[in-house]
């Protein structure tokens, strides 16, 4: 394992990345999975804006699989929306690919659908670049089995998994820090999520 591998992820150079929640990637989940899904990528998006740091999304061509979720796309920066992804691994698709070069940010934690496709093929194509990607493991999903495998994928590949509880007090790291955010949170956890 490398040191980058094995290091605590930093606020100051992780941008969040929201790939593809949509009804149509929704809808192949359990029924009981998804509420909880969209909350805690909700809220990590609440805690991304609160730490003052980028929230690009993407969703899978919109005209045929519709749009980002409203919920969540009413948590994107002011006038951002959106990309129209084309194809599988963000990386490959110039809008985008210039959007994560335009950052001077080199870590990317990943959340959304599929885990196995456009979850790992973007985070496998981040890495490819020299980038560190990082996903969340609760904050993805695919139906059953694909998820699972899909993880096997990124871990062999050397990508780090790690959960929304474990990404927050990364990103926090501090008592000062968690108090503030705190503070500010004004609202209730994702169902299933302590801290």
């Amino acid at each position: 394992m490398s040191k980058n591998e094995c290091s605590l992820v930093e606020r100051e150079r992780s941008c969040l990345l929201v790939i593809d929640v949509q009804q149509y990637f929704l809808d192949k989940l359990p029924a009981e999975s998804r509420s909880g899904l969209v909350q805690r990528i909700g809220w990590l998006m609440r805690m991304a804006r609160l730490l003052f740091f980028t929230v690009p999304a993407t969703a899978e061509n919109i005209a045929r699989n519709g749009p980002l979720l409203p919920d969540l796309a009413e948590l994107l920066p002011a006038g951002t929306t959106a990309f129209d992804k084309m194809i599988f691994g963000l990386m490959g698709q110039d809008d985008i690919r210039a959007a994560v070069e335009a950052t001077p940010r080199d870590t990317f934690v990943l959340v959304g659908l599929e885990t196995d496709v456009c979850v790992a093929q973007s985070a496998l194509g981040l890495a490819a670049t020299g980038r560190r990607a990082v996903v969340v493991v609760d904050a993805c999903a695919s139906p059953p089995p694909h998820h699972a495998h899909g993880l096997g994928r990124l871990r062999d590949a050397g990508i780090m998994v790690t959960s929304v509880k474990g990404i927050f007090y990364e990103w926090v790291r501090d008592l000062a820090t968690y108090h503030r955010l705190e503070a500010q949170m004004n609202m209730a956890l994702p169902e299933g999520l302590t801290l």
